[in-house]
């Protein structure tokens, strides 16, 4: 479908989703909200997605809600509001967050500027974050007297610590990305000129791996940390194990082994 507020762009099982308000910082409206989350949905069912890019236009990566739009993004009163929509937590956030938080794919966030909010939660959610120096995060709710939401206390603390975590939702200080690397919340920063080369050098590298096995330990990761239980994490990684035995990429790493030379992976 054509969308106005997002672009999506396809590259070798690679698709960037670029947020696309730069004269608002990619602020989060319902409109953008609507269109992210159906696209996200379809790359989801779409095999020929083996993994997801998530970057902003201009300045920002996603400076959160956008506050002077006619309706919020979480506002179930207005009449054209779909019954699904309607009923999930916080309305079209929700339907965007639990849908990054449901892809099945590799997902990364290309942090080119400010991410706020429910932009931070956004980079929070993608598996990997890679920073340009540009980049600054900031939990920034507490300034407007709110708690954090769209699942920011649900990832933070797993990524940085509980009592890092509590400090930047008390705070709602601005940190910049060096800061973010050394706490842990990105994996790499590199100049602005690179960011987007970065993390498609990264992502087709995945792509090109084997994307049923990929897919299963994404699950296996995030099934573990709900979990938090060995002997469940065991029963994932027969599951897994048994499901990835009976794909080609399985005999092709195999064959590849024995044949001595690069495997040739088609993510079947």
């Amino acid at each position: 479908m054509p969308y106005q507020t997002i672009l999506v762009d396809r590259e070798e099982g690679v698709v960037t989703l670029t947020l696309n308000r730069p004269e608002k910082l990619n602020s989060l409206d319902p409109q953008i909200l609507d269109e992210a989350a159906e696209a996200i949905q379809e790359l989801n069912d779409d095999d020929e997605t083996k993994v997801l890019i998530i970057t902003g236009a201009g300045r920002a990566f996603c400076s959160g809600a956008d506050l002077t739009a006619p309706v919020l993004g979480n506002d179930t009163t207005v009449p054209d509001i779909s019954r699904r929509t309607r009923t999930e937590p916080f309305a079209r956030f929700g339907r965007v967050m639990k849908g990054l938080a449901n892809f099945a794919k590799p997902s990364i966030a290309a942090v080119n500027g400010i991410a706020a909010g429910g932009g931070l939660a956004i980079a929070l959610i993608c598996d990997i974050r890679i920073a340009s120096e540009d980049a600054r995060f900031s939990a920034i709710w507490v300034r407007r007297g709110r708690g954090a939401d769209c699942g920011t206390s649900f990832y933070l603390p797993r990524l940085v610590g509980v009592a890092k975590a509590l400090e930047l939702m008390w705070t709602g200080d601005i940190i910049h990305a060096k800061e973010a690397e050394r706490i842990g919340l990105v994996r790499s920063v590199v100049p602005p000129e690179n960011l987007m080369n970065e993390a498609r050098e990264f992502a087709l590298r995945l792509a090109r791996g084997p994307s049923v096995a990929i897919e299963l330990m994404k699950r296996m990761v995030y099934d573990g940390l709900k979990a938090n239980d060995f002997s469940s994490q065991l029963s994932h990684e027969d599951f897994a194990h048994y499901v990835a035995r009976l794909t080609e990429d399985w005999q092709e790493g195999t064959n590849s082994f024995i044949e001595k030379r690069e495997p040739r992976f088609t993510g079947r």
